[in-house]
């Protein structure tokens, strides 16, 4: 097998909590949403989040959603095109708190990164690809 990339990630939300994903991810994230209208009229059971250019997260609401604790979930470590301190920045003008930061030994090398929970208890690690 020779995998190339990450194609999506799936991630359960309740219910009633696609519009909560919609306003954390495009409004204070500033990430596309896609397929909104599909959602809406029932033609997919998720909206997706791009993520990149070849990667997306769907958003997929459940009527048995339980939050994730440290048993069942981490993180999802996202690369981002800026440096430690206008990420920071750019965050906290969003509203979103830091959770915590650090220099992690990444799987693809040392860089700053910063830990933000998302309004459902994922948790994302945002990495400054620019130093």
């Amino acid at each position: 097998m020779d995998v190339t990339e990450i194609d999506h990630v799936n991630l359960h939300v309740p219910a009633d909590g696609v519009e909560t994903a919609v306003e954390f991810y495009r409004d204070r994230l500033g990430l596309a949403i896609e397929n909104e209208e599909k959602y809406e009229s029932g033609d997919k059971p998720f909206v997706s989040v791009r993520l990149a250019p070849g990667a997306v997260m769907h958003v997929q609401p459940d009527e048995d959603f339980e939050a994730p604790d440290d048993a069942n979930f981490d993180h999802v470590a996202l690369r981002v095109d800026a440096d430690i301190e206008s990420l920071k920045a750019e965050l906290a003008d969003a509203g979103v708190a830091v959770d915590r930061e650090l220099e992690p030994l990444g799987a693809t090398g040392v860089a700053p990164a910063v830990y933000v929970t998302d309004p459902f208890g994922y948790t994302l690690e945002l990495k400054a690809e620019r130093s």
